[in-house]
């Protein structure tokens, strides 16, 4: 099986379940993305600068390695399964690949979840986490990070959908929305239910759920109202399945920025130099060619920062 056959089949076990024909050409956020070109490796040149500011005495999950946890039970473009089922594409991926090529570094992807990245990071199974982590206030107590993207949530309703527009809190009383467990847009969508039920307007209904399947049924049959969630995925959804289209978007911070980041154990020192290795890449260009090509490009950041501050600050 080809390559864009059998990524089609898997990304369309993903969320909404999309489902790439053969000659699909995806189209996020105005770049139509090319799946098999796609599927080569973006590298950058090892960077002395960022190499230099390698702690001493760093230990490695494995030496000469870089070692990145990557959730497999993502969407695409972020991540995608390549035709042996088991070799993670996709943007991360690509990140990760920069970072570790900057260090001088072998990568070495562990494809996990979602709910493990903070212990595979605080015991070491890898060295960093690049699964879309947002910066908030609680996790730097846990964690370091070096940023690598802006975070832009949207929400996103069934084409037949009477919304229009989702850019407030007033907008979701009421409203029965899909929103992933821990994650940055759950909080931001809780704020709002509390501001709703203080102002006297009726709470919303967080659903939360796992299955593709469920999540496009609860959407098209009217189960779900709008699914709120990194606006990537759901701009590859509305694309694949023309079933779905945005009413709105959020900065992951809100009210302020927020940034996605390389996310690295508390106090080893490792995040300055991934941030510079970041640097490196955003320099040499490499950096803007991975997110054109999996239509982030709209989500770049002019340089790496070390902690900033995040939801919650």
């Amino acid at each position: 099986m080809n390559n864009i056959r059998t990524l089609a089949l898997l990304i369309s076990t993903t969320l909404f379940a999309p489902l790439i024909s053969h000659a699909a050409a995806p189209t996020v956020n105005g770049t139509t993305i090319n799946l098999q070109a796609n599927l080569t490796p973006i590298i950058t040149a090892a960077n002395p600068a960022a190499i230099a500011k390698l702690p001493n005495g760093l230990k490695l999950a494995h030496p000469g390695e870089f070692t990145v946890g990557i959730a497999a039970d993502g969407a695409a473009p972020l991540m995608v399964f390549a035709d042996d089922n088991k070799t993670l594409v996709g943007s991360e991926p690509d990140i990760a690949r920069l970072v570790a090529s900057a260090l001088g570094l072998k990568l070495r992807i562990v494809p996990t979840s979602w709910e493990d990245w903070p212990l595979g990071v605080t015991s070491g199974k890898y060295d960093a986490a690049i699964s879309n982590v947002t910066v908030t206030k609680a996790r730097k107590e846990k964690f370091d990070f070096a940023t690598y993207r802006k975070d832009l949530l949207g929400f996103y309703v069934p084409t037949h959908s009477s919304i229009t527009t989702i850019s407030r809190a007033a907008d979701v009383a009421g409203k029965r929305i899909i929103v992933g467990s821990g994650t940055n847009q759950e909080a931001i969508l809780l704020a709002w239910n509390q501001e709703n039920i203080n102002a006297g307007l009726p709470a919303l209904t967080p659903i939360y759920m796992t299955s593709s399947a469920a999540q496009t049924l609860a959407l098209q049959s009217g189960r779900a109202d709008a699914w709120f969630g990194p606006n990537v995925n759901g701009a590859w959804q509305a694309t694949q399945t023309g079933r779905t289209h945005l009413v709105g978007n959020v900065d992951g911070g809100w009210p302020q920025a927020a940034h996605i980041a390389v996310t690295l154990k508390k106090g080893n020192d490792l995040a300055p130099a991934v941030a510079a290795a970041i640097d490196g890449a955003i320099k040499d260009g490499s950096y803007q060619r991975v997110l054109n090509r999996w239509g982030e490009g709209i989500e770049a950041i002019p340089a790496s920062e070390v902690n900033p501050a995040g939801l919650g600050d």
